[in-house]
């Protein structure tokens, strides 16, 4: 049981990079001029990942105690499948979603 509880967890930080990929895809996309691009598509993963490291990481000095730590963990994560979505990636964005549920459903389970 402790190597699957390993592996979800390793997918957990998977599906953390995947987050910042999805935003900046999105972003990539999203944008008309070449500027506006390059703000999207760097500047939102870079956000998320400092709000993820200030409030969200493990070890974070403000780490959000429960529950609001995971209704913000699904709120970004959402929206991380909805840029998917308005990216015009619907089967990424769903796959994405439903792999995410999985695993945070198995984080609760098993504390």
């Amino acid at each position: 049981m402790e190597i699957l509880k390993g592996a979800n967890l390793a997918l957990a930080f998977l599906l953390e990079l995947c987050l910042l990929v999805a935003f900046g895809y999105w972003g990539f996309v999203t944008g008309d001029a070449l500027w506006l691009k390059l703000l999207l598509g760097i500047g939102l993963p870079v956000l998320v990942a400092v709000v993820w490291g200030l409030f969200m990481a493990p070890k974070a000095a403000r780490r959000l105690s429960r529950p609001w730590h995971e209704v913000a963990e699904v709120a970004l994560f959402g929206l991380g499948a909805l840029a998917l979505f308005a990216a015009e990636q619907p089967t990424l964005a769903i796959f994405f979603a439903v792999v995410f549920a999985i695993n945070f459903v198995l984080r609760l389970v098993w504390k």
